[in-house]
């Protein structure tokens, strides 16, 4: 039970932050598709970090880890808010060909840093087993991941944040009606660029995040498996509310940690169902969810619609 209740903070930890990083772009107007890309990048950042600094001291990884993962996010947003913003190109495409992209750059760069390093290694794999313990503390019998507190202070902040300062209300109202935003003064290409890349710095950690959850190496073949739509699920279900978020990614991560923990359940292993099914079981219920709640979503209404200010 105490490895269920682990499992399933730090999957809810991975899906509130990368949640919280597609409800800010979304309530500046800007549709992040991209957030599977940007998870990847930020996972790249860190996990090469990770294994550069394996002898330095626990706070010194956890800390510089984050930011590298959370600059390596924001850098690559660079270029969705370029080509979404000023370019007003199609978001969706734009997202699409950042997911395409990501996991092909970060093998390739994977690939190229090992052969420098072994000329035979033309693996894709990054090891950081030793710097991945820092991420972790024991409390008792419990392991506690030190990104569960990112989690929750980046829930608390963007709850402040959207809803009692002057920059989250300025931010959503550029995601409502940017029109009336721009006729009171407020720059909506500036907020939206501000809404796009704090989503690439809550992505990036979200990345690394999920790529040391529980494991000391990573493939990047592999990417991130479908997380990053996962968590606009998660937003789309939490009615990109940061409160609720919190409650849909701890139902999504609870659904996750069982492909993790099952065969040590008795009356779950003996039931004998194979194990890819509960690995499938996020996603049916992503399905499920939103089969039943989209009708009644209430998404920001600028979302996805290229500002143009001869259109007042």
């Amino acid at each position: 039970m105490i490895l269920l209740i682990q499992y399933t903070l730090i999957f809810a930890a991975i899906l509130s932050l990368v949640a919280l990083g597609g409800c800010f772009s979304e309530h500046s107007g800007v549709i992040n598709l991209g957030l599977e890309g940007v998870m990847v990048m930020g996972a790249l950042g860190g996990a090469l970090t990770m294994k550069s600094l394996g002898s330095a001291p626990s706070a010194v990884i956890v800390i510089v880890t984050i930011l590298v993962a959370a600059l390596s996010g924001l850098a690559y947003t660079l270029l969705l808010a370029f080509a979404c913003i000023n370019l007003k190109a199609d978001q969706t495409l734009v997202g699409t060909a950042l997911n395409i992209l990501a996991t092909a750059a970060a093998t390739v760069i994977v690939k190229a840093i090992n052969m420098s390093e072994d000329s035979s290694n033309v693996s894709s794999t990054v090891v950081y087993t030793k710097a991945n313990h820092a991420l972790t503390t024991k409390i008792g019998g419990f392991s506690f991941n030190w990104f569960v507190a990112v989690a929750i202070l980046a829930l608390i902040l963007a709850y402040v944040i959207l809803y009692k300062t002057r920059f989250g209300l300025r931010l959503m109202a550029c995601g409502e009606n940017p029109q009336a935003a721009d006729s009171v003064g407020i720059n909506v290409f500036k907020m939206r660029w501000c809404g796009v890349l704090i989503s690439g710095v809550l992505g990036g950690i979200g990345g690394i995040a999920y790529i040391t959850a529980g494991v000391s190496q990573w493939k990047f073949e592999t990417g991130v498996a479908g997380w990053g739509f996962l968590a606009l699920a998660v937003m789309i279900f939490g009615q990109w509310k940061p409160l609720n978020i919190g409650l849909a990614a701890l139902l999504f991560g609870f659904f996750r940690a069982l492909s993790s923990v099952y065969s040590g359940i008795g009356w779950l292993a003996a039931m004998k169902i194979p194990s890819t099914i509960y690995v499938m079981l996020p996603y049916i219920i992503s399905l499920i969810v939103l089969a039943f709640t989209s009708k009644n979503s209430r998404a920001p209404k600028a979302e996805g619609i290229p500002y143009d200010k001869s259109t007042r």
